[in-house]
């Protein structure tokens, strides 16, 4: 595509706001590891969100919900859509829990809550697996998108892509801190959103598409459009529907959807300036996230089909397309060449702000476990604040560089995703039980860990070769969980629980509620833990708002004015009575 004047201003306009607002609060940054990976637990709650909806607002998650509407209809999109279970989980059983344990990282929570050796391994090696491998893993694929994004509007290689991408959001992420990923967090997200909302706008007025209108009475948009899969396919409402909301989201560790938390939704909750304001946080990201932001892209996935009814005609609308780029996810860039000169600019730079602030956090975050928890830990325990902060700035650079070496090997974010998923098959309960079980040790999460990824080795890389016939991802995830989960809670049990001291002192700070803690909580002192029975009753309103928030503006889009208004009333009245109940969980 030929970009004007206009949108070569618009583009870089943003480009310079952004990087000055980073260099601005450098030198804040650099004062110590608390500023640069925490801000100094100052940020309001308000910011904290909008940060968290940011940083999952990537630029892969267009090209993911694209795909998932071109080859399942809307009804797939439950694959991550189950996910707002655990968010409100997090929400309401332990966000205010992190921020009590004023842990710098979610990783040092492990020598918090364990004791000894197993501990101690347990911190040094997830803060490499984590900050590093699988943080790399999620960079490469939004390395990924914006490959292929760039390729379709820009006609960009590749290789130029990651180099523009990763020199600027390193500029300012390596120098920033927390505070200034956060700070362009914010713009970045109204940004993005204004692009999404202008992407949908005119997909709907493409000729071939004919407004909604149009779009609905297409025949291949029509058998995509339910919120719900056809139960009447009984294998098919398993895998997409069924499992998701009973198994996945309580099972599985994926970022951003951790049960429990963690990552950088621990990172942002542990930011907060208190307990309230951290539960504040997470819940203003589970309202934004599922229930605004997914319908512009369906809109634009759903309209893709009118116009590029196969990969064939998203081939041929883009001759120049690297062949190893093409596939269902480019659905969402092709539709983009149709904005006029200036909205074009503003969408290009909107694809920026979501890779920017996705990018930009998994570097803080990941440079976080590699100082905090294994350089600082293991190899260089006292050294001055400035040195740990230069140590982070050149982890930074490592990482950013690292993501854009794997990302070149990488064919589908789709594909990524699922492989993600089935590493983390089982490991998600012991998340969930370890704040209010007593009996959860260091060998619990070790084994879980081990046993998890050997699964996963087995069903992506050991079956293939051994020409085995492929499972469906979904029952992979099953078999996975149910192996997993298995042998954890034997290692449990055949293993010597933590120190007693240890469990002693980490009851009495973080005073977590439930009778998981009867053992312990009935030999020391401690403070009454927190109200559970409101948290469940705030967990199911929550959820109960989102889903609803969510399919009211479905229907409406999809002009079904009855249902919309149920829905509506339906989120109106879980809203209300939410609201009533956050006093009884420690809120307002």
């Amino acid at each position: 595509m030929e970009l004007s004047t206009l949108d070569w201003g618009v583009i870089l306009l943003y480009g310079v706001v952004t990087v000055a607002v980073g260099l601005a609060v450098a030198r804040r940054a650099g004062r110590g590891t608390g500023e640069f990976f925490l801000s100094g637990r100052t940020l309001p709650w308000w910011a904290l969100g909008v940060s968290l909806v940011a940083t999952t607002f990537s630029t892969d998650t267009p090209n993911l919900v694209t795909d998932i509407v071109r080859t399942g209809g809307v009804s797939q999109n439950w694959s991550w859509w189950a996910f707002l279970i655990t968010g409100m989980c997090t929400v309401f059983f332990y966000a205010r829990l992190w921020r009590r344990s004023e842990v710098m990282t979610d990783i040092g929570f492990y020598e918090l809550r364990y004791s000894g050796r197993p501990a101690a391994f347990l911190r040094g090696f997830r803060a490499i697996y984590l900050g590093v491998f699988f943080n790399v893993m999620i960079m490469a694929s939004v390395n990924l998108a914006a490959m292929k994004i760039s390729g379709v509007l820009l006609g960009f290689d590749r290789e130029a892509t990651l180099l523009v991408c990763a020199t600027v959001t390193v500029l300012y992420a390596a120098s920033s801190g927390l505070r200034g990923v956060v700070l362009t967090d914010v713009m970045q997200f109204g940004i993005a959103m204004a692009g999404a909302v202008a992407a949908a706008w005119y997909a709907l007025g493409h000729p071939e598409v004919g407004g909604l209108a149009g779009l609905l009475a297409h025949p291949e948009v029509a058998r995509r459009t339910a919120f719900l899969p056809d139960f009447a396919d009984w294998r098919n409402a398993v895998m997409v529907f069924v499992i998701p909301i009973t198994v996945q989201w309580w099972s599985t560790w994926y970022p951003g959807a951790e049960p429990g938390g963690g990552g950088y939704v621990a990172q942002r909750m542990l930011a907060a300036r208190n307990e309230k304001e951290s539960l504040l946080s997470v819940l203003l990201f589970n309202v934004l996230h599922y229930g605004l932001r997914p319908w512009p892209w369906i809109l634009v996935g759903l309209a893709s089909l009118v116009v590029y009814p196969d990969l064939a005609a998203i081939q041929a609308r883009f001759p120049h397309l690297d062949p190893r780029s093409l596939g269902n996810d480019l659905g969402y860039p092709a539709m983009l060449v149709f904005l006029p000169s200036g909205l074009l600019g503003l969408m290009l730079a909107s694809l920026a702000a979501a890779y920017m602030s996705t990018i930009s956090t998994h570097l803080n975050w990941g440079a976080s476990y590699v100082v905090e928890d294994w350089y600082r830990r293991f190899v260089a325990r006292e050294r001055d604040e400035r040195h740990y902060v230069a140590v982070a700035r050149i982890a930074t650079v490592v990482l950013v560089a690292l993501g854009a070496i794997v990302s070149l090997a990488l064919e589908s974010a789709f594909r990524t995703f699922a492989i993600l998923l089935q590493i983390g098959a089982g490991t998600g309960l012991i998340y969930l039980l370890r704040w209010y079980w007593w009996r959860v040790s260091a060998w619990s999460e070790i084994a879980g860990m081990v046993i998890s990824f050997a699964v996963a080795v087995w069903f992506e890389v050991v079956r293939p070769r051994l020409g085995l016939p492929p499972l469906d991802a979904a029952l992979q995830l099953v078999i996975g969980v149910a192996i997993t989960t298995v042998g954890w809670v034997a290692v449990t049990f055949l293993t010597p629980p933590t120190d007693p001291e240890v469990l002693r002192r980490f009851h009495d700070r973080i005073r977590p509620g439930g009778p998981g803690w009867t053992r312990v909580a009935g030999r020391v002192p401690g403070g009454a833990g927190d109200s559970l029975p409101a948290a469940f009753l705030c967990w199911f309103l929550g959820v109960l708002l989102v889903y609803a928030a969510m399919f009211a503006i479905g229907s409406l889009l999809y002009r079904e004015v009855t249902a919309g208004l149920l829905y509506t009333a339906v989120a109106a009245a879980a809203g209300a009575w939410l609201f009533r109940m956050l006093p009884r969980a420690g809120v307002l």
